[in-house]
């Protein structure tokens, strides 16, 4: 069976689209308690790091998908390493959202 190497960067493709759903998800469910009744400034300030968090991951992915469109997919360091920061940021912002 031959290899198709255009097949994985479609897959790795969507995967990141994939990503960036859920992130979204995360993100809005983090935006919750800035509009609860009586929220203060650190729920705002909560609400902006998640929206900032998920642009971030978001143009990481959109950056990602770029590369692979010109070029055969290679790991990129610089991104993974990107990649995983803000996402355990916003881990650490879920649960101290949870823990309010």
């Amino acid at each position: 069976m031959a290899r198709d190497p255009g097949a994985s960067a479609v897959r790795t493709r969507l995967a990141w689209r994939r990503t960036g759903l859920s992130a979204a998800a995360v993100a809005l469910l983090l935006l919750r308690p800035a509009f609860a009744p009586g929220a203060g400034v650190g729920e705002s300030l909560v609400a902006a790091a998640a929206m900032g968090g998920w642009a971030a991951m978001v143009a990481v992915a959109l950056h990602r998908a770029r590369d692979l469109r010109r070029r055969f997919p290679q790991p990129s360091p610089r991104t993974i390493r990107a990649y995983a920061l803000v996402i355990t940021a916003l881990a650490v912002l879920s649960g101290w959202v949870v823990m309010l």
